[in-house]
């Protein structure tokens, strides 16, 4: 029963299997048969499509191809209208051409005719001078010869005098002219002066202080004078103290460093030192101003900063006895006013004005003299030419331009003035520098200051390099190249001081 039963099972699946395949067949083939169908109808429809695409196509490249003919057609009509008027204007050409030719040919004719002329003209010149020359038994070079020489005896008497009238009148108004140009220039230009002198005066509150400045075995007073190089001479002038020195800048600095210890009331060495570095940075701010200054005083802008900061310094410089910033400055002003009289560029002599002793602001310091020494200065700071030759030109003989005439004047008018210079005072502090210059000449001194009206030098050495017996030495040195180097009056002592400071800090 149960294989009767597995038997009829295995045979209805196996029917089962068979009507499914054939149904799955007839459908697959009716599948296929449909999109056969849809495939034959859209291969229809694109070349349906193509054919009016290519009708299409094929229209617009009749229409292309026609209106490029046109546009041919056109051309070659404007070509052929060109070409007609090419050819008209060449054939007007050619008929311009054969009339220039005919014309030329002409001139060339008549200028045959006019040289021929010309050559017939001369040859009855030169005959009609022949038979002058027969008549008169001279040639013509001998007539020309007589006449000026004739003429030369009757009119020479009379071009003397009148040449030397003209030459008394124009030197008269020459000599006139030149006298008003200068008066008015000096009467429009006043700049006030003061003498340098070699001592400065500080007030003291009372005579009290000084001991104090003097201090415990005189170390404030030594403090002072080591690090400024002026000497501090204390008398018996009633509240007041001098400070002695050739060197304005130093002087100032020692005057400037008091004022302030004295209104401070502490005054010991410690306190010298910074109240002196101080005193310097003052000093430093005021040379700037007073470059300014004079460039504002004169309408001069775009100098460089260390320009300035160098033509400050002149403040604190002096040529026999002239303080040279107010020289500078006066010669600017006297430059400016004669250059607007003689027509002359002022700004050139105003600049050339006040720079024309630059030179002398570090000339204690650079090779050289100060016309040289100013020029490379100017060069330096890429100033004009003309500007910078002027600080040459004041010292020659025959300047090479209208406005170094004019600055080398301004500058005799300013050194020429009555109580202007001194000579003595110069060759004095010319005799303290060169005093400083043969002490510095040696190794290991640290700085030198003339001081007592140089009758004394004190040299600082620096103790790390000279030793006390080098030091000794080194004095005995110093004191022979003066007495050989230098003349003076009566004899020159010579310190030299070797101090050994070491500082430490507790923490």
């Amino acid at each position: 029963m149960d294989i009767l039963t597995f038997i009829i099972s295995a045979v209805a699946v196996v029917v089962g299997f068979a009507i499914g395949y054939i149904v799955r067949k007839t459908l697959a083939k009716r599948e296929i048969e449909g999109a056969e169908a849809k495939a034959e109808n859209l291969i229809k429809e694109a070349k349906s499509k193509q054919k009016e695409i290519l009708l299409q196509a094929n229209d617009k490249a009749l229409k292309i191809i026609e209106d490029a003919k046109q546009e041919a057609r056109q051309r070659r009509q404007e070509l052929t209208h060109m070409q007609q008027r090419l050819e008209k204007r060449e054939s007007i050409f050619d008929q311009k051409l054969l009339d220039l030719e005919n014309k030329q040919q002409k001139l060339f004719e008549k200028a045959k005719e006019v040289e021929a002329v010309k050559e017939k003209i001369a040859k009855i010149r030169e005959e009609q001078l022949q038979k002058l020359e027969k008549i008169a038994k001279m040639t013509k070079d001998q007539a020309r010869n007589v006449l000026l020489e004739n003429t030369e005896k009757m009119v020479k008497e009379d071009i003397l005098a009148r040449l030397k009238k003209l030459q008394s009148e124009g030197q008269e108004e020459i000599d006139k002219k030149a006298r008003e140009i200068l008066s008015l220039a000096i009467q429009r230009c006043s700049i006030p002066q003061a003498q340098e002198v070699t001592t400065t005066t500080v007030d003291l509150p009372s005579d009290e202080m000084k001991g104090r400045i003097i201090g415990r075995e005189g170390r404030n007073i030594r403090t002072i004078e080591q690090l400024t190089g002026v000497e501090i001479v204390v008398d018996d002038t009633p509240m007041a103290i001098n400070i002695s020195g050739f060197s304005p800048i130093r002087r100032h600095v020692a005057k400037r460093a008091l004022e302030t210890l004295i209104s401070d009331g502490r005054i010991h060495p410690a306190r010298i030192e910074e109240a002196i570095d101080n005193a310097k940075k003052q000093i430093a701010l005021e040379i700037k101003k007073a470059g300014e200054d004079a460039l504002y005083e004169l309408g001069i802008a775009g100098i460089d900063p260390k320009l300035v900061q160098i033509l400050g310094r002149l403040k604190f410089r002096t040529s026999y006895g002239h303080n040279v910033l107010l020289h500078s400055l006066e010669v600017a002003h006297l430059a400016g006013l004669l250059a607007e009289e003689l027509e002359a560029d002022v700004t050139v002599c105003k600049k050339g004005g006040i720079f024309h002793d630059i030179g002398k602001a570090v000339d204690h310091e650079v090779k050289g003299g100060h016309p040289e020494i100013g020029y490379d200065i100017m060069k330096k700071f890429h100033m004009p030419e003309d500007v910078a030759y002027m600080c040459i030109a004041h010292h020659e003989d025959a300047p090479k331009t209208l406005e170094g005439i004019i600055v080398k004047v301004a500058d005799a008018i300013s050194g020429a003035r009555p109580g202007a210079r001194k000579d003595t005072y110069e060759r004095y502090l010319q005799r303290l520098e060169e005093l400083e210059n043969v002490a510095n000449s040696f190794e290991g001194v640290q700085k030198t200051y003339a001081i007592q009206a140089g009758r004394e030098v004190r040299v600082f050495v620096i103790p790390e390099s000279i030793d006390d017996l080098a030091a000794a030495k080194l004095a005995q040195n110093i004191a022979h190249k003066i007495e050989e180097e230098l003349k003076y009056p009566g004899e020159i002592k010579v310190n030299v001081i070797r101090e050994m400071r070491i500082t430490e800090y507790a923490r």
